[in-house]
Formats: C-alpha cells, sequence, structure tokens
C-alpha cells in the first residue's frame, strides 16, 4: 500500500506538471518540482537530527517510568476491564496478562515494549481460537482497541512540534487526549454492538463512565473560558500534567530503590539510533509529498475539498489537515511526513498545524497494526475488524477536528 502511495505522488506529479508545460507552457514546473526533491530531502535530514535530543530526553523518562513499575500499575488498573470486554478468555489466561501490558505501555508511548507484548498476546489469543484462519472476537476487540491508539503521552507529536519551532509543542496535548478517547470510545462501541458485548456491566460501566466524566469534566471548564484564557490554561495544564508524572516516574523509582539516572541513560541510548533510523523514511515521504506539493497537485485536490466545503457554508480551515487523516490509515511514516509537512508549509502553530498534529495522535495505523498483529498468526479473515477500525478512525477524525475548533478556533 505504502509503496503504491509514493509511486503515485511521482507519476501524479509528472503528469501534472507535463500537462502545465504543454498546455500552459509552464516552463518553471519541472524547475520546481527537482528543487522540491533537495529542499524537502534537506528538511527531512534536518528534523530528523534535530530529533535526536528530544528523543533520547523523552526515551530516557520514559524507562524510568517502566523501571519504576508504572507500566505494572497500569497493567492491573486495567486487568479487571479486559476480563469483563473478552468473556471468551478463561480468568488469569496469559492472554489478558499480555493484552494489559501492551495497552499500558501503548498508553506511555513505549512502543518497544507495546509491540512484542501485542503479538504474545495475539499469539496468546490464537490458541483460544477454534477457527484459527479466521479472527475470534477478542482478536478482533483487541486488534481495534489497538487501532484506535489508546495513548496518554504522545511524545514523538511534542518532539516533532519543538523541532519545527512551535512556541509550546505541548499545547496539543489535552486535544489529543480527547481525541484518542473519542477514537477508543467508536471503536469500541462499534465492536461491542456486534460482538453483543455488556457494556453496562457494572465494571465496564465504572471505567467508562469515571474516563468519560473526566473528559465531559474537562470540556466543560475550558468551555466557560474566553479563548485566549482557554489556550493559555489548557498549556499550563498539560506542561503541568506532563512535568508532574515525570517527577512522580522519579519519586517512583526512589521508592523502589531504582537507579533512576542509569535507566534514563539506558533509556536513552535508543534516542539517536531511532531518530538516525527514521531518516530513509522520512525523506523518502517528505520528497514525494514535496513533489507533489510543487507541481500544483495536491493544492488542487485541497482547493477542490474546500471549495466543496465552502459551498455548504462550513468553515473550510480543517480541508489542510485532511492529508494527514487520510493517510494516518494506511501508514504511519505516510502520515508523519504529511503532519511535518503541513506544519512546515503552515507553521506548526498554525490552525491546520495543531489539526495535524492532533489528527497524528488520534489514532494509529489501522491497516498496518491488522497486517502485523493478524499476520503474525495467520489470520485471512479478519471480519469486521477493518470496518470497526475505520470507523475508530473516523471518530478519531471528528473529535480532533471539534477539538482544534473548540481550544485553537
Amino acid at each position: 500500500m505504502l509503496n503504491a502511495i509514493w509511486i503515485f505522488f511521482f507519476l501524479a506529479a509528472f503528469v501534472i506538471g507535463l500537462g502545465k508545460l504543454l498546455l500552459f507552457g509552464q516552463t518553471d514546473v519541472f524547475p520546481l518540482m527537482m528543487k522540491a526533491t533537495f529542499d524537502s530531502a534537506k528538511t527531512g535530514f534536518e528534523i530528523a537530527l534535530g530529533l535526536t535530543g528530544i528523543m533520547t530526553l523523552w526515551l530516557g523518562v520514559m524507562k524510568i517510568g517502566e523501571k519504576a513499575g508504572f507500566l505494572e500499575w497500569l497493567t492491573r488498573l486495567l486487568a479487571p476491564l479486559f476480563q469483563r470486554l473478552m468473556p471468551d478468555v478463561p480468568p488469569n489466561h496469559p492472554a489478558l496478562g499480555a493484552i494489559t501490558m501492551n495497552m499500558a505501555a501503548n498508553m506511555l508511548g513505549l512502543d518497544n515494549a507495546a509491540t512484542p507484548m501485542g503479538l504474545k498476546a495475539m499469539r496468546e489469543l490464537q490458541t483460544l481460537n477454534p477457527t484459527p484462519e479466521t479472527a475470534s472476537n477478542a482478536q478482533i476487540l483487541f486488534l481495534v482497541i489497538n487501532a484506535s491508539s489508546v495513548t496518554l503521552l504522545p511524545v514523538t507529536i511534542f518532539t516533532y512540534r519543538a523541532q519545527l519551532g512551535a512556541a509550546d509543542p505541548t499545547d496539543v496535548f489535552i486535544p489529543i487526549l480527547l481525541a484518542t478517547y473519542c477514537s477508543t470510545l467508536v471503536g469500541l462501541v462499534s465492536v461491542a454492538l456486534i460482538q453483543k458485548i455488556n457494556l453496562f456491566d457494572r465494571v465496564v460501566m465504572a471505567y467508562l463512565g469515571g474516563i468519560t466524566a473526566l473528559v465531559i469534566g474537562l470540556v466543560a471548564y475550558f468551555a466557560q473560558l474566553e479563548p485566549a484564557v482557554m489556550q493559555a490554561q489548557s498549556a499550563f495544564v498539560s506542561n503541568f500534567l506532563l512535568f508532574s508524572l515525570l517527577v512522580a516516574f522519579l519519586v517512583g523509582a526512589v521508592t523502589r530503590k531504582v537507579n533512576a539516572y542509569e535507566a534514563f541513560i539506558e533509556g536513552a541510548k535508543d534516542g539517536f539510533s531511532i531518530a538516525i533510523g527514521i531518516i530513509p523514511y522520512l525523506v523518502a515521504m517528505l520528497v514525494a509529498i514535496g513533489v507533489f506539493r510543487a507541481s500544483g497537485g495536491l493544492e488542487a485536490v485541497m482547493g477542490g475539498i474546500r471549495w466543496l466545503v465552502q459551498g455548504f457554508g462550513w468553515d473550510a480551515r480543517f480541508v489542510d489537515g485532511l492529508p494527514t487523516a487520510l493517510m494516518k490509515p494506511l501508514s504511519g511514516s505516510g502520515s508523519r511526513a504529511m503532519m511535518i509537512e503541513t506544519m512546515h508549509a503552515h507553521g506548526a502553530d498554525s490552525f491546520a498545524g495543531r489539526l495535524a498534529s492532533i489528527i497524528q495522535g488520534s489514532t494509529e495505523t489501522t491497516f498496518y497494526v491488522l497486517a502485523v498483529y493478524f499476520g503474525s498468526v495467520g489470520i485471512q479473515r479478519v471480519r469486521h475488524a477493518v470496518s470497526c477500525g475505520l470507523l475508530a478512525d473516523l471518530g478519531g477524525f471528528l473529535a480532533a477536528v471539534g477539538a482544534a475548533y473548540f481550544f485553537f478556533g
């Protein structure tokens, strides 16, 4: 899929450029596209290189949290919920432990821990699957929740925003929490309706009710504020919560007699290799998108959608976030490049730049998660996994647009 998208950008740019040259005599279109290749490659390298310090910092912080026991704490907290959402999985089955560990790691942004535990969870669930080539109910629910991206710490997005000059890189923290909550809720409800899961169970209602009350409380509080005050206070709350979490990690490390400094260094060592490792992917996608934009193709597509939206009398500023939203279910690196390209073109603190960041944090890459997790156990018939995953993506996108207008509109 990603290969087809990447090739499409270049071929479409060439056809559009050729049309402009032959029909309108625009001789500058191919020089502009070639310039875009060099500029985008340089931008991709500079962004990846600039990520090194911030990525090193946060990976170190995450390792402290992991060793301080926060992963175990979240696992114990979530276990009763998953026991009820997956009634086909016997109590104390190894799959439940792997599932809760995976979700806890995702919440803390510990991707390196989340993926292995997710694959282990899928393998354990496969042992309970009476039809090995067809996804079971529990496997589908697990995958959809994974694809809806339950993320409490969208560190990577903060990192990119900082690198691209955002005055306050974390000012999208609360909007992302709202959007990822909505995407997860939509995914969960859609699967529950199909699988007839009892969401009115007292334990499930306690979890969902508590989280929903917190979300509604946040929205109600910020809704009463003036726009300028709302932005200032949401930025303050975001930064306060993040720094408080860092302090909590350190206190947990002291309590458990963990050497926080050594844990930080252990985690931070991965920062450089990860930042360097993304250079080829980032350059590849940024060059393709840059060429397509230089040809006028991207603006033509967005212009058509913008004209249609305005025809309904709606505000069309959200259209600039659509490329990230459309790429997100298909490719993580592609949507990341779209987000960066949007921030680069419009500014990290522009409405479009913030919206693209919120969209990026609202869901995961549905088709990638489906391919990796189901592919790892040989599942071929995915049943309602794709439709529910895409519904979660849509819910996350609509929530991201609403949050962007609410906080930054």
